[in-house]
C-alpha cells in the first residue's frame, strides 16, 4: 500500500509540473499574441496608479494599460521613450527601460533615479498618482531571440539595471529558455542598488542560471562583493569567456560604457560578442 501511495505521489508531482511548464508556456505565448498599447509614432497617456518610493531618490511608478487584459507590447530589452516638462516649463524626452514585461498584463512599471538637476527627473518628482505620462515606442535596436546565446554577460552601473532586469525577467520566466546570465552590477554605495530585492530573489530561485557580482566604490564595513570599478579581473571572474555562442551586454553612465568596451576589447570580445544599451 505504501508503495502504491508513493507511486501515485511521484506521478501527480510530474503532472503539477507538466501542467506548470505548458501553463508557462501558454502564457508567454499568450501575452505575444496579444497587440501592444505602444504606438512607435505617436505619444499615448498613460495614467499612473501607483507611486512607491524605494530610497530618497528612486520611486517605482505603476501605469494602467487602457483594458485589464492589455500588454504594452514591447520587446524584450527594448525601451519606451517619455515626455514631460522640466523646472523652467519646457519638453523633456528621454528613454527609460520598464522593469515589467508583457506577462504583466493590465499595467507597466518603471524604476526611476530622480537627480537633482536631471530635466525628466524634475517631470517624475512633480508625478501624483492620477497624472498621465505620454509614452511612444517600442524603441530600440536589441531584439533577442530564445536560446539565441549560450549565456549572456551582463556590464550595469546605476540606472543601467533595468534593461538587464527587463532580459534576465524574461529569459528566467520562460520555461523554454535555458540560457544562462552572469551579472556584474556596479554602483556607488549600498543604498544605490536598485532592484535588489527583486535581483537576490531572482538569484535564489535560479541557482546555476542567474548570478549577481554586487560592485561597490563606497562600501560599507562589512561587505563581500567587489570594490571600486569594474577591472578586467572582476569580467574574467564574473562572465562567460569569450566564445562565438556568447554575449556581453553593458549599460550604465557614458564614461563606464566607454572603459568597459576598452576592457572587453583588451579581453578579446569581439564587436559581435558586445552590445551597448
Amino acid at each position: 500500500m505504501e508503495q502504491l501511495q508513493a507511486h501515485s505521489v511521484e506521478i501527480i508531482g510530474v503532472a503539477v509540473a507538466v501542467v506548470a511548464v505548458a501553463a508557462g508556456a501558454a502564457y508567454f505565448y499568450y501575452s505575444k499574441k496579444q497587440k501592444g498599447c505602444l504606438d512607435p509614432e505617436n505619444f499615448r497617456d498613460f495614467k499612473l496608479v501607483e507611486r512607491k518610493q524605494l530610497s530618497h531618490n528612486v520611486a517605482k511608478f505603476r501605469f494602467d494599460l487602457p483594458i485589464p487584459t492589455s500588454v504594452l507590447g514591447l520587446p524584450i530589452g527594448q525601451h519606451i521613450r517619455c515626455r514631460g516638462k522640466d523646472g523652467v516649463g519646457e519638453e523633456v524626452m528621454k528613454p527609460y527601460t520598464p522593469t515589467t514585461l508583457d506577462s504583466d498584463i493590465g499595467y507597466f512599471e518603471l524604476v526611476i533615479k530622480m537627480y537633482p538637476q536631471g530635466r525628466m527627473s524634475h517631470h517624475f518628482r512633480e508625478m501624483k498618482v492620477g497624472d498621465y505620462l505620454s509614452v511612444k515606442g517600442p524603441k530600440g535596436r536589441f531584439k533577442y531571440q530564445t536560446g539565441q546565446v549560450r549565456a549572456f554577460g551582463m556590464l550595469a552601473g546605476g540606472s543601467g539595471i533595468t534593461p538587464m532586469f527587463q532580459v534576465t525577467r524574461a529569459i528566467l520566466e520562460n520555461p523554454m529558455d535555458r540560457t544562462k546570465i552572469y551579472l556584474i552590477y556596479a554602483n556607488v554605495t549600498y543604498e544605490d542598488i536598485l532592484l535588489k530585492k527583486e535581483l537576490d530573489s531572482l538569484t535564489r530561485n535560479h541557482p546555476g542560471r542567474f548570478e549577481v557580482y554586487y560592485v561597490l566604490n563606497q562600501p560599507p564595513e562589512v561587505w563581500d562583493g567587489g570594490i571600486g570599478f569594474i577591472s578586467k579581473e572582476m569580467i574574467q571572474a564574473h562572465c562567460p569567456a569569450p566564445a562565438a555562442d556568447i554575449q556581453i551586454l553593458r549599460c550604465g553612465p557614458p564614461p563606464m560604457n566607454k572603459a568597459m568596451a576598452a576592457q572587453l576589447d583588451d579581453l578579446g570580445y569581439t564587436n559581435e560578442m558586445q552590445f551597448q544599451f
